[in-house]
């Protein structure tokens, strides 16, 4: 069964043209024209992945974001004509897997569409279990302290790090080698917002098992690990 595509864009040209080059990739696509139809779209489909306008009439596509990472798990790339660095750490910030800048070349939105969804499919089928916080790698179900929580693809990508490396010092470089592979486009800073929002998710009665280690990254401390 190919995978769905949900396309938010306002611009029909460039929805429609996205819509023919995912089609011709062997997806299926489906296009809504502002924010309000794409959340309703995306509650209806359930599809694999949303490519998304940031600048929609109605809501607006960083809001979107927002509520469709707090009702699934669904993988989300930004689509926008904004590059500034500000307007990139908002989008990853929002909830967003990844971040493409207009104008741009419909194949390299395949490709990473292709290329975020991959990141799942291969996953081996493992339930990773530290402290209270349970992992499931092919599913991405997350619970913390018995509660479900979502998490961002990237989000859940560097926990499943961390928790495979219990109270081992991880560098911002081997949390982008061992979490993204060669897939991540970003820089540090955004590795820092990525794991301050996991860090507000997997907090437990103010236990926060993420920590800093000034001037060397991180570390996931586990009691007993």
């Amino acid at each position: 069964m190919s995978k769905t595509i949900l396309i938010v864009e306002d611009e029909s040209r460039i929805a429609n043209w996205l819509k023919v080059y995912f089609e011709r990739a062997g997806f299926t696509a489906e296009v809504a024209y502002d924010g309000d139809k794409g959340l309703a779209q995306a509650r209806a489909l359930a599809p694999d992945l949303i490519v998304l306008d940031l600048m929609l009439p109605g809501l607006d596509g960083m809001e979107l974001c927002r509520i469709l990472r707090r009702e699934s798990a669904v993988r989300i790339i930004m689509l926008t004509a904004r590059d500034g660095h500000s307007d990139r750490i908002k989008g990853l910030e929002s909830g967003a897997d990844d971040y493409v800048v207009k104008p741009f070349d419909p194949d390299e939105v395949v490709a990473r569409a292709k290329a975020v969804l991959r990141r799942v499919n291969e996953k081996v089928q493992q339930v990773l279990i530290c402290g209270d916080i349970t992992i499931d790698e092919t599913t991405q179900a997350v619970t913390v302290g018995g509660q479900a929580v979502n998490l961002s693809q990237a989000q859940f990508a560097l926990l499943a790090v961390f928790m495979r490396h219990p109270n081992q010092v991880l560098t911002r470089d081997q949390l982008i080698a061992l979490a993204f592979s060669d897939d991540f486009e970003g820089f540090d800073r955004a590795i820092d917002n990525h794991i301050l929002r996991l860090r507000k998710q997997i907090s437990i009665d103010g236990r926060q098992p993420i920590q800093t280690v000034y001037g060397a990254g991180y570390k996931f401390v586990v009691e007993n690990a």
